[in-house]
């Protein structure tokens, strides 16, 4: 009986799904207890044909792919939830690889745990042409959001959600509570995000708790092209776009711009300790999410 559905959706990168199919396949749950549908949101590229030559390869597992025609990633992870049937379900993104135990952890924790509608687990930051100078743990957040909170299971502390490639949901609360809200999430190319802090935001003000699970590990592979000032400075802008959305669809747009001047203070702030290249990566992240904030 499958206990955990994992879903990936997948747009026009057809090597990085592969690879982190490497993963999924290493699995040491019994392949009867999990199953993994691909979500193809109109890729153009080769992905449906390397993915049937790459499932064909494990007849023993639940390997499928599904397509989605509404472009974007909420869109895309709706459909992939709305096609499996396990009573947890785990969403990794496909530009990463997990651990042998990542499916085991997040069955075996929602076992023991009934009260609990969410989790999220480790996120290690990967990169394969080196970590940059510029990049301190402030600007590491919004390209990598590396995640350690130690080696124990723990509620995760107020103001903390799980990473968006690796966190799990049980069934029944998204019935409750519902998927992801197309309105935010990545379209194609643009760098929109916002529908986890939605989603679990919802959960919050269900009163549902959400938890740390360390067994669940995922490395977060950053490819040399998302570290360039161009694509930090798209993404930051976009960051602030996406907190836009969110705080006039929840009628908090004041509070936002307040909390945003309470920032900038801290950043100016922790810029004075950096050394100057990652002082002014800093100030750049700011700058770009305020611009996002105001005029997106």
């Amino acid at each position: 009986m499958i206990r955990l559905s994992l879903v990936i959706a997948t747009y026009n990168r057809s090597v990085p799904l592969l690879a982190a199919l490497e993963s999924v396949v290493r699995q040491d749950a019994s392949p009867s207890e999990w199953e993994c549908v691909v979500v193809n949101n109109n890729s153009q590229d080769d992905t449906e044909a390397r993915f049937a030559e790459f499932a064909a390869r494990y007849p023993a597992l639940h390997l499928r792919m599904v397509r989605e025609t509404r472009q974007g990633l909420s869109h895309a992870r709706n459909r992939g939830i709305a096609e499996t049937s396990g009573p947890y379900i785990a969403i990794i993104d496909d530009d990463e690889r997990i651990n042998a135990g990542f499916v085991s952890a997040y069955i075996r924790f929602f076992d023991r745990h009934p009260e609990a509608a969410s989790a999220g687990g480790r996120i290690i930051p990967e990169y394969p042409s080196g970590r940059p100078a510029w990049m301190s743990r402030y600007t590491e957040r919004p390209i990598a959001n590396p995640i350690d909170l130690g080696a124990c299971e723990r509620v995760f502390p107020a103001g903390r959600i799980p990473g968006g490639g690796n966190m799990a949901l049980r069934r029944a609360a998204v019935e409750k509570y519902g998927a992801f809200d197309p309105a935010f999430g990545r379209v194609g190319g643009r760098l929109i995000g916002g529908e986890e802090s939605d989603l679990f935001a919802r959960l919050a003000r269900g009163g549902e708790t959400c938890w740390y699970v360390p067994g669940a590990v995922m490395w977060h592979i950053i490819p040399p092209e998302k570290l360039t000032a161009e694509y930090f400075s798209r993404l930051c802008y976009n960051i602030g776009v996406s907190q836009r959305l969110r705080a006039v669809q929840d009628r908090r747009y004041g509070r936002a711009l307040l909390a945003e001047g309470a920032k900038w203070c801290a950043t100016l702030l922790l810029a004075l300790t950096l050394r100057p290249c990652r002082s002014r990566r800093l100030v750049r992240m700011r700058t770009e999410i305020t611009k996002g904030l105001v005029r997106g």
